[in-house]
């Protein structure tokens, strides 16, 4: 790796960690299209769609170990829900992952083309959980919930994304679990949904630990700062933003599809 792809890689690990932050979304729907056009776009090192989505995996591992630490006192995490949707997620990751090296580079990008679509219109669902309650009180549909995670956890393990931004939706809409409790659960999930990625990439050779480390350090510094600039700004405005670029980063990739 030379300088120059250094700084480009920090640059969009950074700007995806930010957006991410400011929105509170999963920050692999934003990279994975940045690290696949932007770097030879600017005349660097290109990197495959396999090679992108093993970068992402390790990335979304690292990001979610800090917010499951943040919680893990909160009182918020519910053991039998991050059991039951955990265990299938990391299943489904560990297998979505393992198998994506026998996908086409053409097949991985029309995977995320149809994720980044689901993606802006559950970002525009409302979010209504239960309302709180006590975690002895909260109830769910179990097998839903394991099928759901499972189906969450192929797709996600293929592009080497968390999951999150598809998860965190259908918790609320679907399960209806608590907005808090949410939130909370969705990130020990996503970080059990992160290590089947993460270990399926590594297994068949998808990953480049040095881009992954430039990654992982520029979402450490962007990710809190944009959480705390999020918390100023219109989220209706943050919400049409994200949407509007994942819908043009999605256009781009159909277009290379068809």
């Amino acid at each position: 790796m030379d300088m120059a792809f250094i700084t480009t890689l920090f640059i969009i690990g950074f700007m995806g960690s930010f957006i991410s932050g400011m929105v509170g979304i999963g920050g692999s729907v934003i990279n994975y299209p940045m690290l696949l056009y932007i770097p030879p776009l600017v005349g660097v090192m290109t990197l495959t769609a396999h090679e992108v989505s093993g970068i992402g995996a390790v990335q979304v591992f690292f990001a979610t170990i800090s917010g499951v630490w943040a919680y893990r006192k909160s009182g918020f995490l519910h053991k039998t829900l991050i059991v039951y949707m955990g265990s299938s997620i990391l299943i489904g990751s560990m297998l979505g992952s393992y198998f994506s090296h026998f996908i086409s580079e053409k097949g991985i990008n029309l995977i995320y083309g149809i994720l980044a679509l689901i993606a802006v219109i559950l970002m525009f669902i409302p979010r209504k959980g239960q309302e709180d309650k006590e975690d002895d009180e909260i109830l769910f549909n179990k097998p839903i919930a394991s099928s759901l995670a499972f189906i969450i956890g192929s797709i996600s393990g293929i592009l080497g994304a968390g999951g999150a931004f598809i998860l965190v939706p259908i918790m609320l809409s679907i399960l209806k679990i608590p907005v808090r409790v949410t939130i909370a659960s969705s990130l020990a999930i996503t970080f059990l949904s992160s290590i089947g990625a993460t270990a399926g990439k590594i297994i068949t050779g998808q990953v480049l630990f040095g881009p992954a480390l430039i990654l992982i350090l520029a979402s450490l510094i962007a990710s809190p700062i944009g959480a705390k600039i999020g918390q100023r700004i219109n989220a209706k405005f943050l919400q049409w933003l994200l949407a509007l670029l994942i819908l043009a980063t999605a256009f781009k990739i159909w277009l290379d599809v068809l």
